[in-house]
């Protein structure tokens, strides 16, 4: 084939400019954009710090200064926290009595360090509640990155690179774009100058469609500012996607590594941290501990995401998913509960360009047919598993909720392990890897590693050391330093009589689940119920949104029946996952305050709350991750309102036997499954079934009542 001639050298190269010129605007939007994002943060994050250091005694200057920093005259002055420290001069530091040069100058180096440490390590909170003007000019100036969208990202990058390789290439081609210099042009130098029009040609093979990508997202960063209103409504509807940028600009200090890894192993997290992520088929920007948690699962194959609930583990997982697809995988396999499915397929669509199949419904074997042939991602629920023939063409296997597979004897497990033994990439993915049994965790690991199952010993640190291949969790407390509090209120509320009338009768008669609902069983008398209300009446003044959970549907219809017809819901198991997330959506963008009402077992599993702010639990729950997960629902990334939980509950009742035994379970799963190093138990010493708890909790009860000791556990 012959050379190029210099005229359609030099066509190439006004080509090769015009796209150079295309990648240098976006570069330089985005420059100013985030320029603009960072000189607006440094007055918010100066007062946040200043915050911080006013709650600081003085007290803490002595652990900078290694305990030998006298405080007492400075104390004795009012000079009582670091901040007051800080903003004092020399001068009127220095004429205190008993404060010479040294002391003032070690007090106040010493109060800078600390004052240095919380501005670079302090987490931007930013409080839909305080309004402030600091904090909108921050909000319109992120505004225009995050309405960029998804493809900004990607647009950034392709940009830089090219702008990295035209600036190499366009010197060299230029010396075959006129007669005379080709005839000027040795042979070494020829040659190279050849190689670079043929590196330019390929640059250029896709050349309308990168300026379209780059003219795009140059567009959105010139789209005008939005008011302070319009920055405020898109901040509650997409915090998770501002605080992201926050980070992937690192404008919030870097969390500690350790926690954001899981506390694996250095040789492992490191094996971890070099594993490249391919981005081309996903349209979501991840946080570090998100993308660490994606290229574990891509580096050890078969593993347990167990991060705490709200921390995006199916954003992972499509991370994962789309790396894969981008690498070659055509099909993969998603399994789930009936709940999450219209979810997952929802998320897949809108966070990756991959397809999304529903193998459920009347129309499950078109899908299946279409997903066969086409590829992407099938969504399939336990039940419907075991109608699916493990099948080579799956590249990987996603396991949600996957505490449900734990009892190896079920027809969905084996469905589950069967798929396991045939497919080489399987991703599990659960909040609560154990409930009553460190024994389930240990089913868990065997269908992913069965020749680690036999390892695991039973101590909790040898137990987390041997699982570190296979088990990546972490905890919001770790890694979402930007969610607003959570306050937990434990609401003690006295039988009323018909109260405790039906509360004896169920104990008399040995029925334990009455005994957990009598509070309701005459509703205008229930006292529980009208705590409820008061609750409910409240959040309706300051217009919140509210989350009532309950085990009972019969308890969830008495509420339904005080609170009036325009609460939401109830979401329960038989509820279809079409009407269920119809349900939530309507709760979501109802406008103001609102009430939703849903059964802790299915309400708790696969939905997205975080619209709610006031969490009521009806009743304490056998099992801790019940609890735990319900309130995760609302205190989960996107959340902006500090989330109040109220748990009601009865003095010398089940509620208080419960509770008791309840903790007992919250420290097993402490020890085995969280990172906390706490001393090494075993197994057994605490494991207590729910018959067991039931049986115990009657009797204790029945001993009660009737005048006799009750000896508690």
């Amino acid at each position: 084939m012959a050379p190029p001639s210099a005229g359609e050298v030099r066509q190439l190269l006004r080509r090769a400019g015009r796209l150079g010129g295309d990648a240098r605007g976006l570069i330089a939007e985005y420059g100013k954009a985030v320029a603009d994002v960072r000189s607006a943060l440094e007055p918010v994050r100066e007062r946040q710090a200043r915050a911080e250091l006013g709650a600081i005694p003085v007290s803490r200057l002595k652990d900078v200064t290694g305990g030998g920093l006298r405080l007492t005259a400075l104390e004795e002055a009012g000079y009582s926290t670091v901040l007051s420290v800080l903003d004092a001069t020399p001068y009127e530091l220095q004429k205190l009595p008993g404060v010479g040069p040294k002391t003032r100058w070690q007090a106040q180096s010493a109060a800078q360090q600390i004052a240095r440490a919380a501005r670079e390590s302090g987490t931007v909170h930013i409080d839909v509640e305080r309004q402030d003007a600091e904090t909108t000019r921050l909000l319109v100036a992120l505004h225009g990155l995050v309405a960029a969208g998804p493809e900004l990202s990607r647009a950034r990058r392709t940009a830089q690179a090219l702008e990295q390789r035209l600036k190499a290439l366009v010197p060299d081609a230029r010396s075959l774009g006129r007669w005379w210099r080709r005839l000027l042009t040795g042979g070494k130098r020829r040659a190279r100058a050849e190689q670079a029009v043929e590196r330019i040609a390929e640059l250029l093979a896709e050349e309308t469609e990168t300026r379209l990508l780059l003219a795009q997202a140059t567009t959105d960063l010139l789209r005008p500012p939005p008011d302070a209103t319009q920055a405020w409504i898109d901040f509650e509807l997409h915090s998770a996607d501002y605080y992201n940028l926050l980070a992937e600009l690192s404008a919030l200090a870097p969390l500690d590594r350790a926690a954001a890894e899981g506390f694996l192993p250095d040789d492992l997290a490191e094996r971890v941290r070099r594993q490249e992520l391919d981005d081309t088929r996903r349209r979501v920007s991840l946080r570090g501990y998100q993308a660490f948690g994606a290229r574990f699962a891509i580096v050890q194959q078969r593993v347990i995401l167990g991060d705490e609930m709200g921390l995006g583990k199916t954003i992972q997982a499509i991370a994962v998913l789309a790396h894969l697809h981008a690498r070659g995988t055509t099909h993969s396999l998603v399994v789930c509960p009936a709940s999450t499915l219209i979810n997952w397929v929802r998320e897949i669509e809108a966070r990756s360009t991959l397809g999304a199949f529903r193998l459920h419904g009347d129309r499950r074997d078109l899908a299946r047919s279409a997903w066969l042939e086409r590829g992407g991602i099938a969504v399939t629920t336990f039940d419907g598993l075991h109608r699916l023939a493990p099948s080579p063409q799956v590249g990987m296997l996603v396991v949600d909720e996957a505490h449900y597979v734990k009892n190896p004897e079920a027809r969905r497990s084996r469905a589950v392990a069967g798929w396991c033994d045939q497919v080489a990439r399987v991703l599990f993915m659960t909040g609560t890897p154990l409930e009553n049994r460190v024994e389930e965790f240990r089913s868990l690991v065997g269908y992913l590693q069965p020749d680690l199952r036999p390892k695991v010993a039973a101590g909790a640190q040898a137990f987390r050391r041997a699982v570190a291949p296979v088990y990546l969790r972490r905890n919001q407390e770790d890694v979402l330093t930007e969610l607003p509090g959570l306050v937990h209120v434990d609401e003690w509320e006295e039988f009323s009589t018909a109260d405790a009338d039906a509360y004896r009768e169920a104990v008399e008669s040995s029925r334990f689940m009455a005994m957990r609902r009598a509070a309701y069983a005459v509703p205008e008398k229930s006292a529980k119920l009208e705590r409820l209300r008061e609750l409910v009446d409240e959040a309706a003044v300051t217009g919140l949104k509210v989350v009532v959970f309950s085990y009972f549907r019969d308890v969830l219809a008495s509420v339904a029946d005080s609170l009036g017809p325009s609460i939401h819901g109830p979401i329960s198991g038989d509820l279809a996952p079409e009407r269920r997330q119809h349900v939530v959506d309507a709760f979501t963008e109802a406008p103001g305050h609102a009430v939703l009402l849903a059964q802790i077992q299915a309400g708790g599993v696969g939905l997205n709350l975080q619209a709610a702010s006031i969490v009521i639990i009806c009743e304490p729950q056998v099992k801790p991750t019940l609890e735990s997960q319900a309130v995760a629902r609302a205190h989960r990334m996107g959340q902006v309102r500090r989330v109040q939980v109220h748990r009601l509950l009865t003095p010398d009742s089940v509620d208080e036997r419960m509770l008791r035994i309840l903790h007992a379970k919250t420290v097993l799963f402490d020890t085995y499954a969280r990172r906390s190093d706490l001393a090494e138990s075993t197994p057994d010493a605490i494991d207590i079934s729910d018959q067991s708890l039931a049986h115990q909790i009657i009797q204790e009860e029945q001993q009660r009542l009737a005048g006799g000791p009750a000896h508690g556990r």
